[in-house]
């Protein structure tokens, strides 16, 4: 999938992250990713906001710990914890660009502002994201440069900071004015970079869903918003790897375990086949459908959650038809929708946690759904 990003706004790590969460990116499978990372005392949720008169999703990040000044080494033992290339990409570029502004080694850097544990989960969170919606390219429009001033713990700094104009360098971004104050942050930019960012103008696309992020404030001149535009190169289907391997020794438990840790890695899909092998012993046959790129990572998934000692893949094309995602009300309760060309089908996570806090049935909230939809 293409992702076009249009930051006429500007661009953060929870703008971001909230423009992705609102493409139908599902909020579990990112929380699945940032506790990888071995945190405690953190939450990560998505709240509608408006912003002007956007409606958007700001993604709400907090941590028990909001000490903001650490070292840029101990983010990234975190990070990596997660098992996100993009995240460690882009922490280490903070690293890098801080210390070259400081003239210091990018191993023992200490970073101020965006030291924080948030940064943690924004980036692993963005990193996520893009691999459960199964993005394989970033482009961006023109970024929106604030100007003014800002105190740091360095003293008074121009805007944009010094690290976000080095890592915007180093992207090769494109630029136009907008205004006083912060508009783009390091660790926006520093995910632009890690995601390998185009920029320039709309690239050719089927238009499959549109999202926007909320930035914390709500200025009255403009809608703080990061919009994000979901395609499928037109007409073409898109290269994927089938992995399959027979097991005959690993509980039901551990099967769907493993699963989940499949689509949280990225597998654009992961199910589980009953069969009989040699002797009559009842085993499963694993299918993992991926990208031939994270097809590696998906193996070692396997390897090490089943003790397989070998898998088979087969390359394969995947057709997928256009899809978007809407939310309805049902009595108060926020429900995704997710549509295609022959219907739509409430989610079901969404379903369920609407009936808890309902007390109604399953197939109730899930008929109130879909009449909403066609209201």
């Amino acid at each position: 999938m293409i992702l076009w990003l249009n930051p006429v706004s500007g661009i953060s790590g929870d703008m971001l992250l909230g423009a992705l969460l609102d493409l139908g990116a599902p909020l579990d499978g990112i929380r699945e990713a940032v506790a990888r990372t071995g945190l405690s005392g953190w939450s990560l949720d998505a709240e509608r906001v408006t912003r002007g008169a956007v409606g958007a999703t700001r993604a709400v990040v907090t941590v028990s710990d909001d000490a903001t000044d650490r070292s840029a080494a101990a983010l990234l033992a975190h990070v990596e914890r997660a098992g996100t290339p993009l995240a460690e990409r882009a922490v280490r570029a903070v690293a890098e660009v801080e210390a070259g502004i400081h003239d210091s080694d990018p191993a023992e850097v200490h970073l101020h502002e965006i030291g924080g544990l948030d940064t943690v989960v924004d980036t692993v969170g963005v990193a996520a994201a893009l691999q459960l919606l199964d993005v394989t390219e970033v482009h961006c429009g023109p970024l929106a440069l604030g100007s003014g001033t800002v105190s740091t713990r360095h003293g008074v700094l121009p805007v944009p900071a010094p690290a976000t104009v080095a890592l915007l360098t180093a992207a090769g971004a494109q630029v136009t004015g907008a205004g006083t104050g912060e508009t783009v942050t390091p660790t926006g930019a520093a995910l632009l970079l890690a995601a390998g960012a185009r920029f320039g103008p709309v690239p050719t696309m089927a238009l499959r869903a549109v999202g926007y992020g909320a930035g914390t404030r709500n200025p009255p001149e403009r809608p703080n918003v990061l919009q994000a535009v979901l395609g499928a190169a037109e007409d073409a289907a898109t290269p994927m790897v089938l992995l399959e391997t027979n097991v005959d020794d690993v509980t039901g438990e551990v099967l769907g375990h493993l699963v989940g840790q499949l689509l949280a890695a990225g597998a654009a899909d992961a199910w589980l086949s009953p069969i009989v092998m040699k002797k009559g012993r009842p085993a499963h046959t694993v299918h993992v459908l991926t990208t031939p790129e994270r097809a590696a990572g998906c193996e070692r998934i396997v390897f090490a959650e089943t003790g397989s000692l070998g898998l088979r893949r087969s390359p394969v094309d995947r057709l997928a038809l256009p899809r978007s995602t809407s939310t309805v009300d049902v009595d108060g309760q926020q429900v995704r929708v997710k549509h295609g060309p022959w219907g739509a089908k409430p989610e079901h996570d969404d379903v369920a946690a609407a009936a808890t806090a309902l007390g109604l049935p399953l197939r109730e909230v899930a008929r109130r759904a879909r009449d909403a939809v066609a209201e």
